[in-house]
């Protein structure tokens, strides 16, 4: 792959990385830098690699303004046996980027012009300016100032992170004269933003069966509980055991899905005051998000993956809680399970529409006939258990060990998410704690459930038929 537009190759870590960098920046679908290859791209190789990623990150945090984070990423790769820096730039929303030390002027704004990275004329420069986006939720003061962050400095401890005394100006939560701004409101411990989760009866918006809120709480909380509503109860995953193998078909791709969910919180236009909504018909599931992409090229850019994230300071929050992986691999993973077609655009929104796998249903109607026949036969529940409790615990167990019908809705919860918490169990059950635990401590007690660490651990659900 030879140099172009969206592409630079670099032998060595070189005083030209920031302008190649605000280039990208600047240039309307980012473009991707490779440190340690030759310029015709066969791979030249680096040393100390871990040196080098510190030193990119720190210079690209400190020397480019408006501020680049969580426009960029830094990975390291191995090619040919060699060790390599990728460098993934972003498209910045707060165009004209400059070098800091330059100002906004001809000497300190770059574009990329094919495979170059061009000084940008002073008409230009002015040009960018004038357009830059006003709405920011860096701009936008929170409705409160009163905000607390708990729920945050949790999350970066379990990640492994530390937020300090100045977290606030480093993750850019504040104004320039200094007030908390909306990125702040949204990510603190209580304020008015809330996400819908909707179910209904059919295929159309007629008899809504469940509607629930997720949020006046912190996005990323409001985030991860609906990830685990759509991930561990809508997303069923329905298992049959034959004597050949077992069979698992779930509703929906589980990594698209994760994909999706993310994407639209983190990417949702927050300045127009409308939030993410997810709706679970008996057909599919839609994704709608606040945000507006044009036809051609530029939707061409979303499908390619080019990111220009609407909200950096929340999408470096998500990279630092490792929430996402890297900068515009959401919308490829989603392609590989769903076509272009899922996506809807209009002037003011984006959805994304997953139907149901037919090979999920099918599998689900002949499970529950299964079942039925057994049941009628008078035979203990096995081999197929639970089309109508989300999948099949197994024939080996139900043959050989006599469970509860509440013992195996408790098994069918954990095998769709071994980490969950006994509080997360009773909840799904609508029992109390202690309920949970005695089903649990009596399953681990048949030889059927296993804990694997300590609270931190996981569940495993043992397989094997019990001698």
């Amino acid at each position: 792959m030879t140099e172009s537009n969206r592409i630079e190759y670099k032998q060595q870590l070189t005083d030209s990385l920031e302008k190649e960098v605000v280039a990208f920046l600047n240039y309307h679908d980012g473009g991707i830098i490779y440190i340690g290859v030759n310029d015709d791209g066969s791979t030249y190789g680096l040393s100390s690699v871990d040196g080098v990623q510190l030193a990119i990150k720190d210079r690209l945090k400190h020397n480019i303004q408006p501020s680049a984070l969580g426009l960029f990423d830094v990975i390291h790769e191995t090619r040919d046996g060699k060790d390599l820096i990728k460098i993934i730039v972003a498209s910045g929303s707060e165009k004209p980027y400059h070098l800091r030390k330059y100002g906004m002027s001809e000497k300190g704004c770059f574009i990329r012009i094919g495979s170059a990275s061009e000084p940008m004329p002073a008409r230009m420069i002015e040009d960018l300016f004038s357009q830059r986006t006003r709405n920011s939720l860096s701009r936008i003061r929170s409705i409160r100032q009163d905000l607390s962050f708990e729920q945050l400095k949790i999350y970066y401890q379990e990640a492994g992170l530390t937020l300090n005394d100045k977290f606030a100006a480093n993750l850019e939560l504040l104004t320039e004269d200094g007030a908390y701004n909306y990125t702040a409101y949204l990510l603190a411990d209580q304020n008015g933003n809330s996400v819908q989760v909707a179910k209904y009866a059919g295929t159309d918006r007629v008899d809504l069966l469940e509607s629930k809120d997720y949020g006046f709480c912190c996005l990323v909380k409001t985030c991860k509980m609906i990830l685990e509503k759509l991930e561990t109860v809508e997303n069923r995953i329905i298992n049959q055991i034959t004597p050949r193998e077992r069979i698992n078909r779930s509703y929906w791709d589980t990594v698209a899905l994760r994909e999706a969910v993310i994407n639209a919180i983190i990417h949702n236009d927050y300045a127009t005051e409308l939030v993410p909504k997810f709706e679970i018909f008996t057909d599919r599931l839609e994704i709608t998000s606040a945000a507006s992409i044009h036809p051609g090229q530029e939707q061409e850019y979303f499908f390619a993956g080019y990111s220009m994230p609407r909200n950096k300071a929340i999408m470096r929050v998500f990279k630092d809680l490792e929430m996402v992986e890297f900068l515009g691999s959401g919308i490829p993973r989603i392609l590989k399970a769903y076509p272009r077609e899922s996506y809807t655009f209009s002037s003011y929104f984006v959805r994304a529409t997953f139907p149901i796998s037919t090979e999920a249903l099918a599998l689900e109607k002949k499970v529950k006939r299964e079942t039925a026949k057994q049941e009628n036969a008078g035979t203990p529940m096995g081999g197929a258990i639970g089309g109508a409790i989300g999948g099949a615990i197994g024939g080996a167990i139900g043959g050989a060990i006599e469970l509860t019908q509440r013992q195996k809705e408790v098994l069918s919860i954990i095998q769709n998410n071994p980490t969950i918490s006994y509080r997360a169990i009773a909840d799904k059950l609508a029992i109390n704690q202690s309920a949970v635990s005695k089903h649990l401590n009596l399953l681990k007690a048949k030889g059927v459930l296993k804990r694997i660490g300590g609270t931190r651990g996981h569940w495993k659900v043992m397989m094997e038929e019990k001698q």
